[in-house]
């Protein structure tokens, strides 16, 4: 039960980061926060997602590339190029370290205002952090897991972050429902997304980057990021740009 709950624990709270701070703000900039929660945002990150740790410079330019080039050449993760998942994992971790570590020539317009915190990314990124990340969660296993089966998690507690990626770059351009015709095949993957905080709304977004809510436009599209969002709007360690949602009445197209 222990590694169980260790493992919802790690999904949701680095899930949360990734879509909250990584996604939402340096990708999109769908509000606003100070430097120093800014710089929290940076450090809860790392300590979320641990040996799976993503900048917000090489993650957010990245994100804004799929956008402007989404399902062609460009794109940095497509399944209408990319043979298969582990193709399309491979060449995305080629193209964020070559964005992180500016190695490659990249258009002002994705770099444009994306939060970067060089020293610190250095650090959280370096393999001795990995390697430390590593070693910590294997002794947590060692210490916890009470069945052979239970050590089948570890895998998923080195990639967790990838793993996401996956489920929304892959599977959210395969499999899904639409509620707006986009010039990509991005989907929604779940009615009601439990699963990946809001991220599934893949569709809803393609058609609205800059909606904070990704989801709001059918009743049962709840995204459960935005109202975490509307508490720290509230408390005012956020300024939401945009609170407003999109209603249709069109029919959802299955796939």
């Amino acid at each position: 039960m222990t590694i169980l709950i260790f493992m919802i624990i790690l999904w949701y709270s680095g899930l949360f980061f990734q879509t909250f701070f990584l996604h939402r703000y340096a990708a999109h900039q769908t509000f606003t926060m100070s430097k120093f929660a800014e710089k929290s945002c940076f450090v809860l990150t790392w300590v979320t997602q641990g040996s799976n740790y993503l900048s917000a410079y090489g993650y957010g330019v990245m994100h804004r590339m799929h956008h402007a080039y989404a399902d062609t050449e460009k794109d940095p993760h497509s399944p209408k190029y990319d043979k298969n998942m582990f193709a399309m994992m491979w060449r995305t971790k080629n193209m964020y370290q070559g964005i992180n570590k500016k190695q490659i020539e990249i258009e002002s317009r994705f770099t444009k205002n994306v939060p970067q915190w060089e020293a610190f990314d250095k650090f959280a990124s370096s393999k001795i952090s990995r390697l430390l990340w590593v070693v910590a969660y294997t002794l947590f296993f060692v210490f916890f897991a009470t069945a052979w089966w239970q050590w089948l998690f570890l895998p998923v507690a080195f990639l967790m972050a990838p793993i996401h990626g996956l489920i929304i770059n892959w599977f959210a351009h395969i499999f899904g429902y639409t509620n707006f015709k986009v010039n990509d095949t991005s989907k929604n993957l779940l009615p009601f997304d439990f699963l990946m905080m809001g991220e599934g709304y893949h569709n809803n977004h393609h058609k609205h980057g800059s909606r904070a809510n990704f989801g709001g436009v059918r009743w049962h599209e709840i995204d459960p990021t935005y109202y975490i969002m509307l508490v720290l709007d509230k408390l005012k360690i956020i300024k939401l740009k945009n609170k407003n949602t999109v209603k249709i009445e069109a029919t959802s197209t299955l796939v």
